[in-house]
């Protein structure tokens, strides 16, 4: 399609950085068009959002992941050889994998079984110390929880949870928290290919049906095993994700301390209330800001020509705080979710489309019931807050409570260490 009668773009990449989350939000209340147009990368893009979009995004007939990470993420984030990177056939024999670990009750139960575990042990420490930062101390016992249930041995929780908490805060900036998230994943690959490898030649044993076991034994679409490298990299690609739930937990006691009627609300024992809390925290805190693709063949949107090749934003943090979709969508407010759960296409901070078929992530659910449990949880531990810095910066990628959030004076009541109902 010749788009010669179009003024040249100019590269947005700077603005990306400077702006962040905000970035194309901004762009789209800057136009009457259906799509934005922007240069990214050099590339030439255009960014979508709403529910027909999500739809759009995730049509492989129309767009591709395979070719639209840029190298810097799959180095930090998601690692070379990653599901992510698969379409078509590949990507769903892959994604089955993901499938069977990540969804269903059993699977999902067991998971939040070993994580609540591991944070109601380390919650009895918490009274003892003179301060406890939510965020460190979440992702440490996420990566206690998890790897446990995973089948993963693990020498040192405090180092492992902060190799997977570098490659998700450095994905997506230059710097030194990039080269940090390289180190990171190259030393996560380097020991959990070991861990494969001792598995297949029986130095050690997976227990049955762990995810450890399962990526063990995992044969792609041709049949053939991973290689130690990718199996070690998939692993990562279900523990890493898990372990960033700490960026939730850490906005949850952000949430908490702006809205002391939720908190109320929450400690008590309403399990459809806590889901609720779980979608309105990724809903309203920013998460990932945007995801892309590649155009298959030329394009058109809304009568908007697309061409073949172009780099196609699905804007997730835009379509999560929309008016035209959410009422007062800067208010935190979980009610909204006992009114009316969220349609798949709409509430969109992990991705959209199906999960079975597409790229949508297969530990949703994980992240929900994980939050689930973990909410009330910390609803009803007694602490102060002292005097911090609780801004949530836009334009960092991604964005985090900037201290971490800060609790002193931790007084656990007693209903609070038996509260284990919630964890199913």
């Amino acid at each position: 399609m010749n788009q010669s009668h179009r003024p040249p773009l100019v590269d947005s990449s700077l603005a990306v950085l400077a702006k962040g989350y905000a970035w194309l939000p901004d762009r789209r209340r800057r136009t009457t068009a259906p799509l934005v147009r922007a240069r990214v990368m050099g590339q030439h893009a255009v960014a979508l959002h709403g529910p027909e979009a999500v739809r759009f995004f995730y049509d492989e007939r129309r767009v591709e992941r395979r070719t639209a990470f840029p190298g810097p993420v799959l180095s930090t984030l998601f690692g070379h050889g990653a599901v992510h990177t698969l379409d078509g056939r590949d990507h769903r024999v892959r994604k089955e994998m993901f499938l069977s670990l990540l969804t269903g009750p059993e699977a999902v139960d067991r998971l939040v079984e070993c994580v609540a575990g591991a944070w109601d042990q380390a919650v009895e420490s918490w009274p003892g110390r003179p301060a406890v930062v939510l965020f460190d101390e979440a992702s440490r016992v996420l990566t206690r929880g998890v790897c446990r249930w995973a089948g993963i041995p693990l020498d040192d929780a405090e180092s492992v949870a902060r190799d997977l908490v570098a490659m998700v805060d450095g994905f997506a900036t230059p710097g030194l928290r990039h080269w940090r998230a390289r180190r990171a994943r190259s030393r996560s690959e380097a020991w959990l290919g070991r861990l494969v490898e001792d598995v297949r030649e029986e130095a050690t044993t997976a227990p049955a049906g762990s995810a450890l076991d399962v990526v063990v034994r995992h044969g792609d679409a041709d049949g053939r095993l991973l290689d130690p490298h990718t199996a070690a990299v998939e692993l990562l690609n279900v523990i890493r994700p898990t372990v960033a739930v700490c960026w939730f937990v850490a906005y949850a006691g952000h949430a908490l301390r702006l809205r002391p009627d939720v908190r109320e609300r929450l400690g008590d024992d309403d399990p459809a209330y806590a889901v609720a809390f779980a979608h309105e925290l990724r809903r309203f805190y920013p998460f990932a800001p945007f995801l892309g693709g590649r155009a298959v063949t030329d394009l058109e949107w809304r009568g908007e020509p697309i061409p073949s090749g172009t780099l196609i934003l699905l804007d997730l943090y835009g379509q999560d705080h929309d008016p035209d979709l959410w009422d007062t969508p800067y208010t935190f407010d979980p009610q909204r979710f006992l009114e009316r759960p969220p349609h798949r296409d709409e509430l969109v901070p992990q991705g959209g489309g199906d999960r079975a078929t597409g790229h949508r992530c297969p530990g949703e659910d994980v992240t929900i019931a994980l939050l689930r449990s973990v909410g009330p949880r910390l609803a009803r531990l007694e602490y102060d807050v002292p005097k911090q810095d609780l801004s949530i910066p836009l334009n960092r990628i991604p964005a985090r409570v900037r201290s971490g959030f800060v609790i002193e004076a931790v007084r656990v009541p007693v209903p609070a260490l038996g509260f284990r109902q919630s964890a199913g």
